[in-house]
């Protein structure tokens, strides 16, 4: 089954916790502390895979976590950093972000590429040891993982794409000049998946060609099969119009023309520039007049047009060989460049939401839900550090924000306090 889209979770791994401990040792009086870090989280990463060709294994399985970094221990030994993630996709996938649209990865090299960056490493409580403060009761937790719902939309990678309406010859174009084996009938919709065929050109030159299945009036809005297959086109660096010049099945050949442009430009305007060549195909069914006639509409409007019989070959030659001249003043397949967006571990943890319900301040920060399971309230030295916490992360800044006065109650978590300023 073809799938060429799919939706996904993925989350890297959340980062180790750093320890509290403390050297013990027969002779070795007030050791001191010597709790060790926590390792890094694994992180996320996309890899494409050429065995691949679809999206479908991902109709199965749509969640993706990393493992999390193991937690400190005592004798200064940091933890274990987790492996990676590797997601293996189709080549030409692009990943983008569900929620915003944003272009995060395109999938098309032999480099895999980290989508969800692991949490790093909370520390220990050796680093937190001073003149005046020996031994310190706290240590700072892991970082959590980066997480995101994404779709995967498969766009492939060809050269030349071909476009028309149903049964006038693409299939058949695709399997005279090169070794793929697309079905071929005679009726409407024979090919319901794109293929992909290796045109040859001698001497270790060849190009991709792409046989899009068949588009109808209104298949930029969804109607029939061409406009789930039409994203596969963005990519071509030139497009092979192929019509039916004899209208055979009682159609204008050049009413097709317009609204197969027409559908292009409405799904996506820049496809209406790209290098187009124009095939009449099934000639031996057309009157000379038909042909020239088609042929001086087409040159009109600033196309090249080939005149070719596809099923016995004929004439399919000059389509190639202008094809591949095309080519080679084209750039590259077009890629596209992820969008970047400023993210650092320390930016998610310092998002706060402050509400003000029956006269009580409520802090949400799922971040320092953590940092205060590692806190001794009892204990004066890990609560000023907690206290720093609140400031240097900008909780104190937001409770002011949000109209909190001194004497006002605040609840973070089930901790209760009153504000101070």
């Amino acid at each position: 089954m073809f799938i060429d889209i799919a939706k996904i979770y993925i989350k890297a791994g959340d980062g180790g916790d750093g320890a509290v401990a403390f050297h013990r040792e027969k002779y070795v009086a007030s050791g001191g502390p010597d709790g060790g870090d926590g390792g890094r989280g694994g992180n996320v990463l996309f890899q494409a895979d050429s065995n691949l060709s679809t999206l479908a294994d991902f109709r199965y399985k749509r969640k993706y976590v990393a493992q999390r970094g193991e937690n400190g221990r005592g004798g200064r030994c940091s933890g274990k950093s987790a492996p990676d993630l590797i997601v293996r996709v189709p080549r030409g996938t692009l990943v983008k972000d569900a929620e915003t649209g944003r272009v995060m990865a395109d999938i098309w090299d032999d480099e895999p590429q980290v989508i969800a960056r692991g949490g790093r490493g909370g520390w220990g409580n050796t680093h937190f040891a001073t003149p005046s403060r020996q031994t310190p009761r706290f240590a700072k937790p892991g970082l959590r993982g980066q997480e995101f719902t994404v779709q995967l939309e498969l766009k492939l990678l060809a050269d030349v794409g071909l476009v028309g309406f149903p049964n006038v010859g693409k299939s058949t174009l695709i399997s005279v000049v090169s070794e793929a084996k697309p079905n071929i009938a005679n009726y409407h919709f024979t090919t319901l998946t794109p293929v992909l065929g290796v045109v040859p050109l001698g001497e270790g030159r060849s190009f991709v060609m792409a046989d899009i299945p068949g588009l109808i009036e209104g298949a930029w809005e969804g109607k029939g099969l061409g406009h789930q297959f039409l994203r596969h086109v963005e990519r071509c660096r030139m497009l092979v119009h192929i019509v039916d010049v004899s209208g055979s099945e009682g159609r204008d050949p050049k009413e097709d023309f317009r609204i197969i442009n027409e559908e292009l430009k409405k799904f996506n305007a820049e496809l209406a520039e790209r290098p187009m060549l124009v095939a009449g195909n099934k000639c031996d069914l057309a009157q000379e007049e038909q042909i020239e006639d088609f042929r001086h509409f087409v040159e009109a409007q600033g196309y090249a047009f080939y005149p070719m019989i596809a099923p016995i070959n004929e004439q399919v030659d000059p389509l190639i060989n202008a094809i591949t001249a095309q080519l080679q003043k084209l750039p590259p397949i077009f890629r596209y460049q992820p969008e970047v967006m400023d993210w650092q571990p320390e930016q998610q943890r310092e998002k706060v939401t402050v509400t003000l319900e029956e006269g009580i301040y409520l802090v949400e920060a799922p971040w320092l839900e953590r940092i205060m399971q590692t806190v001794d309230f009892d204990d004066t030295e890990s609560l000023q550090y907690f206290q720093r916490v609140l400031i240097q992360t900008g909780v104190i800044e937001a409770l002011r924000e949000a109209g909190c006065d001194e004497g006002d109650t605040v609840d973070i978590y089930g901790l209760e306090f009153d504000f101070v300023e």
